[in-house]
């Protein structure tokens, strides 16, 4: 599954658009690395995502679309780690 795609449907963010900008920017990673939105993810991925004022660390539980459509907001995820960030400094 596209990680923008992955990114609205896990409720990680509310719009798709929101989550190409930020992945294009370079506040999303995949296992530490950057990536575009079109980067395919699968269950045992680990997700870095940078919002403004925290920094949100996740493994990806469930890849299947039909089946995040379902499932509740947070059981596509499982958080890894929980931090806050710095206003003034960008994260990456």
């Amino acid at each position: 599954m596209r990680l923008d795609k992955y990114l609205k449907l896990a409720r990680l963010v509310k719009r798709r658009t929101v989550a190409q900008e930020m992945v294009t920017l370079g506040a999303v990673r995949i296992n530490g690395r950057q990536c575009k939105p079109a980067a395919v993810i699968r269950a045992g991925d680990v997700l870095d995502i940078a919002y403004p004022s925290r920094i949100l660390t996740v493994e990806v539980l469930c890849d299947e679309e039909n089946a995040l459509k379902r499932c509740a907001p947070g059981g596509a995820y499982g958080i890894r780690e929980e931090r806050r960030a710095d206003p003034a400094e960008k994260p990456w």
